[in-house]
């Protein structure tokens, strides 16, 4: 009896001996600069920027982390954590992204944090999670490199909404054609030197004539949307105010079609979306026009305190894409993945992430 349990004993000491020491990840971490996983996370950005109803488009600017998960019975997952920058498109600009300027740091920049998760299957990618939010640079950052550069404003500062409202009637008193209206605030900035309100808002075109309004309140959206992006400065004066104002005219949207429910029974992993490569419109993409009663296009409620459109309260008022979609990944669930036969690599690890900064950090 003795010799059977020594011989259990040992067996049982043998066994730990010889199991494969440290866990088998299910999954590989491609380098952050690796080409596949940055067409991974340019898929994920394209897929945030159709999402986005309010501010401005974002770019890439660094990967910060990747795991590639093999998924059953094929295709992989891509989890990634990316950073980008806000450009200077707003979403409502067809500009395609490649041609988008990144806002610099002393326009005092915004930077957004986002996590995806993107599926590539027969060589495509789609994004079937996503969680993002942003924010601006600080203020001693920004003065670090001007001193004299104005900041961020509350969007809903009286000055600011003044010089909106001022910088729009001045536009469509000059405008001979549809008569616009404010859908929102994008951007504002307050100077002293001189005393001035920098603001950037969007517009859209109504059933009205700019010429023969008497009545705002009567006038209605386009069923095929026009939009316009405008920039104004209204300076104070001994003279009394003035304000500069241009404005960028689109070429008209067709309606979109009705987003239609999830399907409850869908995979976990089905693609929310299948991204679209972003392509120019036809034709010349605006026309530019010179130079306000605010009247906002229906939307998602927002905090009324803010500087900037946070990423998380961009998509259709809820807090993120994961929200929307219906096809969140929850805590404690993964995909089914597949196990690598390989264990890990002998010897020291090369840090492959976080990758390149293509512009800058802030």
């Amino acid at each position: 009896m003795k010799s059977f349990v020594l011989l259990v004993c040992l067996a049982q000491l043998w066994g730990c001996h010889s199991a494969p020491h440290g866990p088998q990840l299910p999954y590989r971490q491609p380098n952050c600069d690796d080409p596949e996983t940055e067409q991974a996370a340019l898929a994920a950005v394209d897929y945030l920027n159709r999402h986005l109803h309010h501010g401005y488009k974002h770019v890439l600017n660094q990967i910060d982390k990747v795991k590639v998960w093999s998924r059953r019975p094929f295709g992989e997952l891509f989890e990634l954590e990316v950073d980008t920058l806000e450009s200077t498109c707003h979403v409502f600009d067809p500009t395609p992204l490649a041609n988008c300027t990144v806002r610099q740091v002393i326009e005092h920049a915004v930077e957004g944090d986002c996590d995806f998760r993107v599926l590539k299957q027969y060589g495509r990618f789609s994004v079937v999670f996503a969680k993002c939010d942003s924010s601006a640079d600080s203020a001693e950052d920004v003065r670090k490199v001007c001193l004299e550069c104005p900041l961020l404003a509350q969007l809903n500062d009286t000055r600011v909404v003044h010089a909106v409202d001022a910088a729009l009637a001045a536009f469509n008193a000059q405008n001979n054609g549809s008569y616009f209206q404010l859908v929102e605030i994008s951007r504002a900035q307050l100077a002293l030197f001189p005393a001035s309100t920098h603001v950037e808002f969007a517009i859209a075109a109504t059933d009205c004539a700019a010429m023969e309004v008497t009545d705002p309140t009567k006038c209605n959206l386009l069923a095929e949307k026009q939009y316009g992006f405008c920039k104004a400065t209204v300076t104070e004066s001994l003279r009394g105010e003035e304000v500069a104002v241009t404005c960028t005219v689109f070429q008209t949207q067709p309606a979109a079609p009705q987003h239609q429910p999830a399907d409850p029974t869908a995979s976990i992993l089905a693609p929310v979306d299948q991204p679209a490569p972003m392509s120019p419109p036809d034709g010349p993409p605006a026309a530019a026009m010179v130079a306000g009663p605010m009247v906002v296009a229906a939307g998602p409620a927002l905090p009324l305190h803010r500087v900037h459109y946070d990423l998380r309260h961009a998509f259709s008022g809820v807090a993120s894409v994961e929200s929307a979609s219906g096809e969140a990944f929850h805590p404690g669930k993964v995909p089914e993945v597949t196990q690598p036969g390989v264990a890990g690599a002998v010897g020291p690890m090369v840090p492959s992430c976080p990758g390149r900064v293509r512009y800058f950090k802030i």
